[in-house]
């Protein structure tokens, strides 16, 4: 009888010990292993698309769709509508049921409650990344400052643009904060745009440039008290030139 028992649990066993194998080792290997793949085509296609919008090749109102997209960056479907899903939250693209999507219209009253969020959040962001950013961190802050003051010297929107976004990703990565990041990184988006739209209007390209050099600046220097007067600086000329591209009561 404890023979029979022997024998008829020895396969069980053996089962019981190839599970591990199939489920936790190299089943998690098959399951994890497309995953860093799949998250950089996503952040290519978000980081694309978001581009295209923020500097108007992708018009307020457009109608985009998935499989337009997918062609156009050369980007499989499923990181696009990932993509599409993480600006939808960042107000950027509206994803309407049996509609397709749209890019968002243009609000001015949205973009100034926008600031009125974006100046307490930006502040603890920017002392934060002065305090805590890693020494190479630091050097890519100094390196973005000569960027900022090439672009204010050239007076290239779409350099500034670029620089101005590295600066943004950076700046939430070296705060070490990932609620203020979470808050942030959905405005930073609408801001720019509304920017691009409106610079060569209201704007001096050539100041804001400067204004953010000085931040980058700041921070490159460790520099908590200059960071959070630089922002503010900042912050007070991107308010006046809201308000300059509409006349609205207040």
């Amino acid at each position: 009888m404890a023979s029979r028992t022997s024998s008829a649990a020895a396969p069980r066993a053996r089962l019981a010990r190839r599970r591990p194998a199939s489920t936790g080792g190299s089943g998690a290997a098959v399951r994890n292993g497309p995953a860093p793949k799949a998250q950089t085509l996503t952040r290519q296609a978000y980081g694309r698309i978001e581009e295209l919008i923020v500097t108007l090749e992708l018009a307020p109102g457009t109608a985009i769709s998935e499989a337009e997209l997918s062609q156009r960056l050369g980007i499989g479907r499923t990181p696009v509508r990932e993509a599409l899903q993480r600006l939808s939250r960042e107000h950027l693209v509206s994803i309407l049921p049996q509609r397709g999507n749209l890019v968002s219209e243009i609000d001015i009253r949205k973009q100034l409650r926008l600031l009125e969020t974006r100046r307490e959040v930006e502040r603890l962001i920017a002392r934060c990344a002065a305090r805590r950013a890693s020494a190479e961190e630091l050097d890519h802050f100094e390196r973005l400052a000569k960027e900022f003051a090439a672009a204010a010297r050239s007076g290239d929107a779409t350099a500034f643009i670029r620089a101005d976004k590295e600066f943004n990703d950076l700046c939430l990565l070296a705060a070490r904060n990932e609620f203020a990041a979470g808050s942030m990184g959905l405005m930073h988006g609408l801001s720019r745009r509304f920017w691009f739209l409106h610079y060569r209007q209201a704007a001096d390209l050539p100041a804001m440039a400067k204004l953010h050099g000085r931040l980058a600046q700041a921070i490159a220097q460790r520099d908590e008290t200059g960071a959070a007067e630089a922002l503010d600086a900042l912050l007070d000329n991107i308010e006046a030139f809201t308000k300059a591209t509409v006349s609205l009561d207040f």
